[in-house]
């Protein structure tokens, strides 16, 4: 229950919509990019812009061309710190409701 009030709560709020639309857009470029220079499938292409961005790096996937190698030092330059931002902004506000719902819940005396 509290993960579909972080979800509604965190969509109302302008500055938070704005950090998700552009990680939507830095994933898309990424995941199109990916899909033309490598010639990887849509999944395989946002798989790997995902895996990349969020800095896991399983391996199982790297870039054979050299202007894939390229894309890539940008692509991450570009997006590990938007990335970063949106998972410390989902844990800051999640962690702000849960807070809030523990306050609510404590009796007052």
């Amino acid at each position: 229950m509290i993960f579909i009030k972080t979800l509604v709560s965190f969509l109302k709020d302008p500055e938070y919509r704005d950090l998700l639309f552009t990680t939507m857009i830095i994933l898309t470029f990424g995941t199109v990019a990916y899909r033309y220079l490598e010639n990887w499938d849509w999944v395989d292409a946002l798989y790997f812009s995902v895996i990349t961005l969020t800095t896991i790096g399983y391996g199982d996937f790297t870039p054979q061309t050299v202007e894939g190698k390229i894309f890539t030092v940008f692509y991450i330059i570009l997006g590990i710190g938007i990335i970063l931002s949106f998972v410390n902004t989902v844990y800051a506000h999640f962690d702000k409701l849960k807070k809030e719902q523990r306050d609510n819940n404590t009796p007052s005396s």
